[in-house]
Parts: structure tokens; C-alpha cells; sequence
């Protein structure tokens, strides 16, 4: 990118759009799912509907987490886009294995498929530590939980069951209280219930951060590779 204060030098120009963060939308298709499973899982429905669980994921969760992923890279924010993408193609995979398997039946493919995805969510959730804790939670906690099903799934032990579906109540609380702190932070322009936001994650929210030219020149997108 050329120095605009350069003798003679060319102005480059880049143009951004303000785009409103896709983290409330994939938080709250997170809820969808992982309630779904988790009355299964806990017994509250029974086994035979379990289908209606894969289809609240395939049809509902996979579409609007998709769309989180895709505008948070156009945001320019990795967190956001790796976590929904992971969290999206992971809950398409646990849809689709739902949905062609008898009622009730376990399977140790998946099971290691969710032991790897949970670990794996680990890593959007370590770096949005560093500037939001919540939604760093959320990502900690739904690796958590695809990690405690998975175990269910390869051993069939009815504790791992139990265990996977209160792990996902808690998460549904967790990622609930993550959307709504976020669209209330975006709807009033302040924070009103607490998100953990420090350094850049905070600075950012109260105006101090300014964007250079230097620095936009160095960001995906913007530079030469990426």
C-alpha cells in the first residue's frame, strides 16, 4: 500500500462496510441443537425422535451457523468464522449419522469425529480469550460437550449419555446468555450485561482502537497472500 504522505506518492483507498457481528445468530443456532440432542440424550423424548433432533440440526443450525461463518470472515474475525464453521460442519456430520441410523443406535466413527471436533474448538476458543471471555466460554464448552458425546459414542455407557446432555443444558445456557449480551451490545451501542471483554475485545467496543493504513495493509484480504 503505497504512503499517501509521500512526495507524489498514490492514495490507496480501502472501503469497509460495517457489518453487524454473526455470533448472536450462531449462538442461538447453537441453543437449537444442542437442546435437541440433549433431550434425547436425557430421555425426555424417546429414542424414535431422535430424528426430529437431526433434522432441528441439519435443517436450522447447519444453514444459520454457515452464515455466521461466511460473515465472520467478511468481519475480518477468525474467532467467529473457525468456530461457527467447525461447530456447523460438525452438527451437519452428527445430523446426517442421526438420521440414517436406527433409533437409539451408538457409533464409534462419530464418536471419534466429535472427540476430534471438541478438541479442535479449542482452538477459536483459546483466541478469543484473549478479548472476550464468554464467547471464548461458549466455543471452551461446545468442545466440551461434542467431546463428552463422543465418548458416549464409542462406549455406550449410559453415564457418558448422561453426562453429554447436561453438558449441552449448560451450554444452551451459556451460548443464551452469550446471544443475548451480544445483540443487547449491539442494539444499544454499550455493553449491558457482562461479556469478559479486555484489551483489544474492549478497546475495540469503546472507540479507542484506530485503524491505520499500515495496519489494514497487513490484513487478509488487503495484502498481497494470505
Amino acid at each position: 500500500m503505497p504512503d499517501p504522505s509521500a512526495a507524489g506518492g498514490a492514495a490507496t483507498r480501502v472501503v469497509l462496510r460495517p457489518l453487524a457481528t454473526p455470533l448472536p445468530l450462531g449462538f442461538l443456532a447453537l441453543v437449537l441443537a444442542t437442546v435437541m440432542l440433549s433431550a434425547v440424550q436425557l430421555s425426555w423424548i424417546p429414542p424414535d425422535q431422535g430424528r426430529i433432533a437431526g433434522l432441528t440440526a441439519l435443517v436450522a443450525t447447519v444453514p444459520l451457523q454457515l452464515t455466521a461463518a461466511v460473515v465472520g470472515f467478511l468481519a475480518r474475525d477468525p474467532v467467529a468464522a473457525t468456530g461457527m464453521g467447525l461447530l456447523a460442519g460438525t452438527w451437519a456430520t452428527v445430523a446426517l449419522t442421526t438420521l440414517t441410523s436406527a433409533p437409539g443406535a451408538t457409533s464409534a466413527g462419530l464418536g471419534v469425529l466429535m472427540l476430534t471436533a471438541g478438541l479442535a474448538l479449542q482452538v477459536p476458543a483459546a483466541s478469543a480469550a484473549a478479548s472476550k471471555l464468554v464467547p471464548a466460554a461458549v466455543m471452551c464448552l461446545a468442545g466440551i460437550r461434542f467431546a463428552v458425546t463422543g465418548l458416549y459414542e464409542i462406549t455406550g455407557s449410559s453415564s457418558w449419555k448422561a453426562a453429554a446432555g447436561w453438558t449441552g443444558l449448560a451450554l444452551a445456557v451459556l451460548a443464551l446468555y452469550a446471544a443475548l449480551a451480544l445483540e443487547l451490545e449491539g442494539a444499544q451501542g454499550r455493553t449491558l450485561l457482562p461479556l469478559g471483554r479486555r484489551g483489544a475485545g474492549r478497546a475495540a467496543v469503546r472507540g479507542e482502537a484506530r485503524t491505520y493504513a499500515a495496519a489494514l495493509a497487513s490484513e487478509p484480504g488487503v495484502r498481497p497472500q494470505l
